[in-house]
Order: C-alpha cells, then sequence, then structure tokens
C-alpha cells in the first residue's frame, strides 16, 4: 500500500468537516447582506406605582412630642425652709391636695404680731370714740373751743385708719401663714419636680411642674419657608411612634408670633381628639401630618421615579415616566414637584391616583418603548380594556 495513503484520507475527512461549517457562515453572510429582519425586543420589565397620598408617604410630616394642654409651674408665695415633700414626679394629684410645705414658724409669729398690732387699734379707736363723745357734749354747752372740738374728731378718724391698717396687715400675715402649704390648682400628674425637702427656697421658684388633666397636645416647630401655609384650626392627623398605623384626630390650636432665633423655626400646638379608652402619655413621640401651600392636592412619588430636566421646551422641569395602560408604551411627562420626604416627593400636576408611574430605572429607558409593568410583589399589570365609544 502507498506510504501516503494515511495522509490523504485525513485531508478528505478534514475537508468534508470544514465544507458544512463554511457553507453555514456563507449563508448567515448572505442572510446579513440581503437585509434579513432580527428578532423584536422583548418588553422590558418595569416596577410601577400609582401615585399615593401625601401623608401616607410622610410628606408634610413633623415630628412632635405629647404634651399637656395646660402646663403650670407650681412654686411657694412666700420664702422658707422646705420641710416636707408630699408627692414625687409623675404621681397623679388632685384639686387642692396639699404637695410640700415650707416651715410655718416665722410667719406664724408674724401673724400673731400683726393681731396683736389690730388688738392696740382697735382699743385706741375705742379710747378716741369716747373722747369724741365727751367732747361733743362739753362743745354743746360751749365748755370748749371749736378747734379742741376739731382736733378730737381728727384723732377719731386717725384711729379708724389706725384699725382698718392693722386689720389689713392681720389678714396678710394670716394668709401668708398660709401659703406655707403647696396646693394643687387642678387635677393633673405632677410631670417634673425641681426642689427637695430640707432646701431654701425662694417665692416664686419653681417646685413641682404639673401638666393638668383637662386634654393633650403635640408640640411641634413649623418651617419658616412654609409657614403662609399654616392657620390656627387647621385639620392634622397625630400618629404615635409607638402605634404606627394608628392615626388620632387633631387640629392647630396656637402658632407662635415669631420664629426661633436659633432654629428659624416657629413653636406651634396640636390639640388632639381622643377617644376614652386611648392612654396617651406625656412625653411620647408623634408624628403630625399637615398640608400647607396647596398641598392638599398633590399626590407623590417615590424619588426615585422623578427624572432630571432635559432642558428642552418644557422648561427644564422633571419628569416621570408614565406607563399607557392600554398600549404599554411609555411616555415622559413633565411635572411640577413640591416639598421632599424621605422616599418620596410631592407632585402637584402631571399625573393623577391612577397613573401608572415607573418607580425605579429610568435612566434606562426611552420615549415609546414597550414594557411589560409589573407591582411591587412582581406581579404583572394586566392591560386595561378600551372602554366602547357610546353610539350618538
Amino acid at each position: 500500500m502507498d506510504a501516503s495513503t494515511p495522509c490523504h484520507s485525513r485531508a478528505l475527512r478534514t475537508r468534508r468537516w470544514r465544507l458544512p461549517a463554511l457553507a453555514g457562515t456563507v449563508l448567515l453572510v448572505l442572510a446579513a447582506c440581503g437585509g434579513g429582519t432580527p428578532p423584536a425586543e422583548a418588553p422590558r420589565p418595569v416596577l410601577v406605582v400609582r401615585p399615593g397620598d401625601l401623608a401616607n408617604d410622610g410628606i408634610g410630616a413633623y415630628a412632635g412630642e405629647i404634651r399637656a394642654r395646660e402646663e403650670s409651674a407650681l412654686a411657694f408665695q412666700v420664702g422658707g425652709h422646705l420641710v416636707r415633700r408630699l408627692v414625687d414626679a409623675g404621681e397623679h394629684v388632685q384639686r387642692d391636695q396639699v404637695l410640700a410645705e415650707i416651715d410655718p414658724g416665722d410667719l406664724r409669729l408674724q401673724a400673731q404680731s400683726a393681731q396683736a398690732q389690730l388688738s392696740a387699734a382697735e382699743a385706741e379707736h375705742a379710747r378716741a370714740r369716747t373722747d369724741q363723745a365727751r367732747y361733743a357734749r362739753l362743745a354743746e354747752q360751749q365748755l370748749v373751743s371749736r378747734s379742741t372740738m376739731d382736733a378730737q374728731d381728727a384723732a377719731y378718724k386717725a384711729a379708724q385708719a389706725q384699725v382698718r391698717a392693722a386689720r389689713a396687715q392681720s389678714d396678710v400675715a394670716r394668709n401668708q401663714a398660709g401659703y406655707t402649704r403647696l396646693r394643687a390648682p387642678r387635677d393633673g400628674v405632677i410631670a417634673s419636680r425641681q426642689a427637695e425637702a430640707g432646701q431654701i427656697v425662694g417665692a416664686g421658684q419653681t417646685i413641682y411642674t404639673l401638666a393638668g388633666d383637662d386634654g393633650r397636645e403635640v408640640a411641634i416647630a413649623l418651617p419658616e419657608s412654609r409657614i403662609a401655609g399654616f392657620r390656627v384650626g387647621q385639620p392634622a392627623s397625630v400618629e404615635l411612634w409607638n402605634r404606627p398605623g394608628e392615626r388620632y384626630e387633631g387640629r392647630i390650636s396656637e402658632i407662635a408670633a415669631a420664629a426661633d432665633p436659633q432654629t428659624r423655626t416657629y413653636a406651634a400646638r396640636v390639640a388632639l381628639t381622643l377617644p376614652d379608652d386611648a392612654a396617651v402619655e406625656l412625653g411620647q413621640s408623634a408624628r403630625v401630618y399637615l398640608s400647607g401651600n396647596g398641598a392638599e392636592a398633590a399626590l407623590s412619588v417615590p424619588l426615585s421615579a422623578i427624572q432630571p430636566g432635559a432642558g428642552d421646551a418644557e422648561g427644564d422641569r422633571a419628569a416621570v415616566w408614565v406607563v399607557d395602560p392600554q398600549t404599554r408604551a411609555l411616555r415622559r411627562v413633565p411635572v411640577t414637584i413640591g416639598a421632599y420626604g424621605e422616599h418620596a416627593v410631592a407632585v402637584h400636576d402631571g399625573v393623577t391616583a391612577e397613573t401608572l408611574v415607573v418607580a425605579a430605572g429610568g435612566h434606562l429607558l426611552r420615549e415609546g418603548q414597550v414594557v411589560a409593568p409589573v407591582d411591587r410583589d412582581n406581579r404583572p399589570i394586566e392591560p386595561e380594556t378600551p372602554k366602547p365609544v357610546p353610539r350618538k
């Protein structure tokens, strides 16, 4: 057998393998040159949401603290040595209940001294009255001069004035002796205590802070930039931090006339309307939902849905991608945005509560692109059926 036969056989096998591959390549090139139609692009899945309520997205929400509608700083009307403290912070007290006492010793002595001066003045008044009556009889008999009679009348009037002055001083001293007991002006809870037994306290120095039982409010701070949109009596809703999702009705009860010089915010109070079984404790954290500057009619979309302005005829406004519910095609819609929240932003025009807004990935989309919208649970949203046009 010829020695070249094995080499010849291998060459034949190689040619047989290359021919089909070459034919496939030629067919692909011919198809490309012939303008073959590429396969259609599959719709891109996109997450869509419907514009929500501002309050649900935390826009127009202000952090606050539960306070009593009436908070009183309780103090003695007189100074002295604080000998007894009868209640502590957190205790509930009743009207006229004794809360603390100072040493009444000196004030009792002053009251006794004033009473003694009153007795002396009354005795002098009695003597002056007797002298006046006696001199009046002598004057009728013309045994004393008219000037002497006038002097007796003046002495009697002076004695009367001394009695009135002594009686007033006695009343003041007696009242001061009664001021040694500090009493609760109303039912409430002792919110704080600022003094301890054994301490020397002055008149007017705060001993307790009493939070009354006649209502609860939320203390908040309103921003200077939006203060024109708020008013006393404006409705609000309040949510406690320890009870998420549970709302209480309220209204703005007061707004400070001037802004805080440090924070540039306006202190405000929101009065709560609580059910009978609601247990709201002082000092609890709360969130107050308010709407201002026309935000009552605004909706909100996620922050990630907002696309920056493109510098077009719309005035370089921000925009969102909107999905047509029937054709699934995308459309760029300019919007006017408002206040920013933690996760959302207010939108004042361009969308409605039923609009399908692309929530994320807008930088990868284009005008007119057909997409496959899904919700947050990755469930596809079926296209809407066009409504039939009624015949005239």
